[in-house]
């Protein structure tokens, strides 16, 4: 191994399932009133962010527990800047018609 080289930074891990279940209970809610309050009709659907990329679900989650959902899912969000992602393709959309005046 080479000295000069700086140490690895350790990869950030998602939260286990449980810790995201526990958090949600702590924050006052279940999964299933969280989802019923979001209007949906399987009080089980939320729970599908648990187990695979949904981001609409994993946001109801992290706003829930009052955290980012990068914080708890850092591998689905990993490498994505999510607060520049909608506006700056907004402005390349819309820039050719404020330059033409």
């Amino acid at each position: 191994m080479n000295e000069n080289s700086p140490p690895k930074k350790p990869a950030s891990k998602d939260w286990h399932r449980a810790d995201i279940v526990a958090a949600v209970r702590r924050a006052g809610w279940s999964l299933r009133k969280l989802a019923l309050a979001h209007g949906y009709k399987q009080a089980t659907t939320l729970s599908v962010a648990l187990d695979r990329p949904w981001p609409k679900g994993e946001r109801i989650i992290a706003e829930a527990i009052g955290v980012d959902p990068a914080t708890i899912w850092p591998s689905r969000y990993a490498g994505k800047d999510s607060s520049r992602q909608g506006s700056s393709s907004l402005k390349s959309k819309h820039q050719k018609f404020v330059d033409v005046a």
